[in-house]
Parts: structure tokens; sequence; C-alpha cells
């Protein structure tokens, strides 16, 4: 408690530089999946793929991130184990936000897609095992996250797979592809949009004050992706195609359709990931900066201060602009060749996995979703298809996530009591 009374407003600052610190990992390593699959099919270059992603990531961690976040995340250590001692608990939050976010941007300048969920999980599982004892941690939560390696991946990689062949099927492979994209690409406006439009209310618009009811939700969404289908299939219908164009022209034409669905479903997605998982930079923070404001009590929901959201919004844009290339680049083109149909197919299917993961109450990590996504596109042209190296170093980063965070926590832990003790 002495720590807290002598050091409160130092605390505080370190923290939000740590803070500062995640948020900066999350957008080199996390905001890269979700643009990844555009830059790799060339439906956006990097530098547009930057812009949309500040805007949709910011606007989502500003307006949507919530003004109560839970100051332990996920529930995964007992907050009240630290009620004698909450001097611990801060320099154990402090030391996960440094930790974790350490590791996130050594993940992005190797280009490997980590979980930003998993990696402050393993950093806050470390001190607490190391402050309070084993006891501290809901062990039962792991056996969720570590399905989860398995589990997404496995559902959004065989939506993906159909999702592919059915585009294939209905119009690639056709004898007047460009007439069947005229005939069935309103089907897959109305199921984008209505992927899009659950995945806003679930993750967006909870915070902004919009309660709706499950059914209110899925009959709000039905309704918007009827409309969007009618105006797509009126602006397919209008657009002139030369007759005599060789099939690859054919191709090509359909393939922007694509594009244009891609980029749609990128940002939406891109504004669901900014409301929803800036809370692993600003869910440590605010349980620092809540219980320096308290003197030391603990409570189990904080109450954002203003500066919170917009640091963790800010820190998402430049860690984005400054790292995220080799991320974008390793799902985008290191894993398979990806164009706009395959792209539309993982994108849909990362967001409808999402969908399913709210609704279920499943552990999700967005980056195990959209490569698991990715790799069922590339299955569907054969194991061939797949970079299988790139593929088992995605993996390796994946279980050494947890640890890696645990250690580095325990490690940068032991420092902060050695300097303020």
């Amino acid at each position: 408690m002495d720590i807290i009374a002598n050091y409160g407003t130092t605390l505080v600052l370190v923290a939000a530089l740590f803070g500062f610190l995640m948020a900066w990992g999350i957008g080199a390593n996390d905001v890269a999946n979700a643009m990844g699959t555009s830059v790799g099919t060339k439906s956006l270059t990097i530098r547009q793929a930057i812009i949309i992603a500040m805007i949709f990531e910011f606007a989502g961690a500003y307006l949507a991130g919530g003004e109560v976040t839970a100051t332990i995340r996920n529930g995964i250590i007992d907050s009240n184990a630290f009620v004698d001692s909450p001097d611990l608990l801060v320099l154990g939050m402090i030391a996960s936000l440094l930790a974790a976010g350490a590791w996130l941007i050594l993940a992005s300048y190797f280009g490997w897609p980590v979980s930003t969920t998993h990696s402050i999980i393993g950093a806050i599982v470390g001190f607490a095992v190391v402050s309070i004892g084993p006891e501290a941690v809901q062990w039962s939560k792991f056996g969720g996250i570590v399905g989860s390696w398995v589990v997404t991946p496995a559902i959004s990689g065989i939506i993906a797979y159909f999702m592919f062949i059915s585009v294939q099927k209905l119009i690639f492979n056709t004898d007047d592809p460009l007439n069947n994209a005229k005939r069935y690409v309103p089907f897959y406006m109305f199921l984008t949009s209505l992927v899009i439009c659950l995945v806003t209310i679930k993750k967006g618009l909870t915070h902004v004050g919009l309660h709706l009811t499950n059914g209110e939700g899925i009959l709000l969404s039905v309704a918007i992706s009827i409309a969007v289908a009618f105006a797509g299939w009126l602006y397919i219908r209008g657009q002139q195609y030369n007759p005599q164009d060789d099939s690859k022209m054919h191709f090509a034409n359909v393939e922007k359709v694509f594009g244009i669905l891609m980029v749609i479903t990128a940002c939406a997605m891109a504004f669901a990931h900014g409301s929803n998982d800036v809370a692993n930079a600003i869910g440590p923070l605010s349980a620092v900066a809540s219980i320096v404001a308290s003197g030391g009590e603990i409570a189990g929901q904080a109450s954002i201060a203003w500066w919170i959201l917009p640091l963790g919004g800010i820190g998402i844009v430049i860690g984005l602009a400054t790292m995220g290339e080799k991320v974008m680049a390793t799902v985008g083109t290191g894993i398979t060749h990806l164009t706009p149909s395959r792209g539309f197919a993982a994108q849909l299917a990362t967001a409808a996995t999402v969908v399913i993961a709210s609704g279920t109450g499943l552990p999700i990590s967005t980056t195990q979703t959209l490569v698991g996504a990715v790799m069922g596109v590339g299955l569907a042209r054969g194991i061939a298809a797949l970079n299988l190296g790139v593929l088992r170093n995605i993996v390796v980063s994946w279980i050494i996530t947890l640890p890696a965070g645990a250690i580095l926590a325990i490690a940068i832990f032991y420092v902060l009591q050695a300097c303020f003790s």
C-alpha cells in the first residue's frame, strides 16, 4: 500500500506509457491481420489499407471502446487474492503491459501474426503466480484458450473452404461467369452485409448505448442486408461489359466485384476490432488508474478515465502505420496466393466465426481465426497451395506466445518491485 501512496502519479504515468506501447503492438500485429488479405489480393495498396484501418480502428476504439471495462482482463486471475496487497496488482499490471507489448512488437518485427489477447493473458498469469501464487489464477479458463488454438482456425477454415468452393462452382467454373456473377453476387452481398451488421452490433455498438436484444439485432441486420443486396443487384445489372471479351477479362471483372466486398468487410472488421481488442491495452491501464485513484481499493469494474481511450486508439494507429507491413505480407501473401474472391471468402469466414463465438461464448483469437480462414481457402486448391514453412512458423509463434508473455512479465515485475520498494 505504501508504494501506491508514495508513487501513485508515477505509477499511472508509467502504466500509460506501457499501455501506449501495448496499443502500438496491437496495431502492428492484430490490425495488420485484418487488412492483410485486402493488401495481398491487391484490392488495396498498403497505404490505402493503413489509412482505412486508421480511420475505422480509431473510430471503433474511441467511439465504441466502452465506458466501463473489467479491471482484470478476461477474469483470468482472481482479484480478491490481491485485496490485501493492491500494490502487487498495480506493479503486475504495469509489468504485463510492457511484457505483452514488447512481445507483440518483436513478433511484428519477424512478421508473425500472434494473438494479442493471449499475449496479455500470459503476462498476467506470469506475474500472478510469482506474486501471490498459483491459487490466484483461474486455471479452468486455460482449457478454452488452448482449445481455441485448434477450434477457431478449424471453424473459420471450414467456412472459408465451402464459401470459396461455392464461388468457384456457381461463378468461375461456368461457361458464363459474368452473367452468373450478376445472378449470385447479390446473395454474397446479402451474406456479407448480414455478418458485418451482426459483428458491428455484437462487438461495436453495445458500448455506445444501442442495446438491442438478439432478436432485434438479427431483424435489423436482415433488413439492412436485403437493402444492400438489392442495391448490389441494381449496381451489377447496370454495369456494361463487352461480350466479346475473353474469359480472362470476364474473370477480372468478377474479381473486381469481390474486391469491393473485401474492402467493405475489412472496414467493418477494423471497426469491430478497434472496439473490442483495445481493451487488451486499456483494461490493465484502467485497473492501475482506478486502484491508484481509490487509494488501493480494487473494484470489479472501473470507469475509464477520459484520456485512456484516445491513448489506446492513437497507439493502435501508430503501430499499424510504423510496423504493420510485415504481418500484412505474411497473412496476405505468405500463407497462400490470394485473389479478391479467395480473400473475400477468408474475410467473410473470419467475420462469421466472430459472430458464432460471440453467440456461444467460444474463446476466440481474431488472428488465429483469420489464419485458419486463409488456410481453408488455400486447401480448397490443394495442400500444395499452402506455404507449410510459413504455417509452421505461425503455429510455433502461437504456442510460444503464452509462456513468452509470462516469462517477460515475471522478469519485469521483479525489476519494478526493486525500483519502487
